[in-house]
């Protein structure tokens, strides 16, 4: 079965933007990729989340991921999602033996697992975000359609998720506008526990 950019740039997108908004404050980052990163987004935000990634360079690894995983047309669907997204920088610090070998058949399952850690059920745009972790008392505790949890925190101006093994993420770009719901760009491939 052949799986369609689309679904996995959407499962990308729902991964990666569940952590930010517009409202809200954001990370330093590049200014000509962030300007790369919205000029793609602004062009296909009537799309879905697959396929605003498909249309955004940034998240090419990403959408090879969703359509190793088979998560396309998941990604594609209703929702709403937000995906809080790996960039290719975040999946350039993965050990490049275990990304490429997460990208087997032998390991779809993985994949999907780790992909599917990145989204969250619903629409949550920065402001939503930085509204849970003020109500949480500094904490805003997600829970992911794979199940596991990524704690938000502030750091500064910056959203940090912090995944189940410790490891934290910086979001670099909010509010990426889908058909189907909203993408955060994070630095950092998050993991599952």
């Amino acid at each position: 079965m052949r799986i369609s950019p689309k679904l996995i740039l959407t499962t990308s997108a729902v991964i990666a933007l569940a952590a930010c908004s517009t409202e809200a404050p954001q990370a330093a980052v590049d200014e000509g990729s962030a300007n790369a990163m919205m000029d793609s987004a602004d062009s296909a935000e009537t799309g879905t989340i697959v396929d605003v990634a498909v249309g955004n360079a940034d998240f090419s690894t990403l959408v090879t991921a969703v359509t190793a995983a088979d998560l396309a047309s998941t990604l594609g669907s209703e929702g709403p999602f937000t995906v809080f997204a790996p960039t290719n920088d975040a999946f350039a610090k993965v050990d490049p033996a275990t990304l490429n070998a997460l990208l087997t058949p032998e390991k779809k399952a993985d994949l999907t697992g780790l992909l599917t850690y990145h989204v969250v059920a619903g629409e949550l745009k920065a402001a939503d975000v930085i509204s849970a972790i003020t109500n949480g008392g500094g904490t805003a505790v997600l829970t992911t359609v794979q199940g596991g949890m990524l704690k938000a925190t502030l750091d500064g101006d910056s959203v940090i998720l912090e995944d189940e093994t410790g490891g934290k993420s910086t979001v670099i770009l909010t509010d990426v506008e889908a058909s189907n719901g909203v993408i955060h760009a994070i630095d950092t491939v998050v993991m599952p526990g």
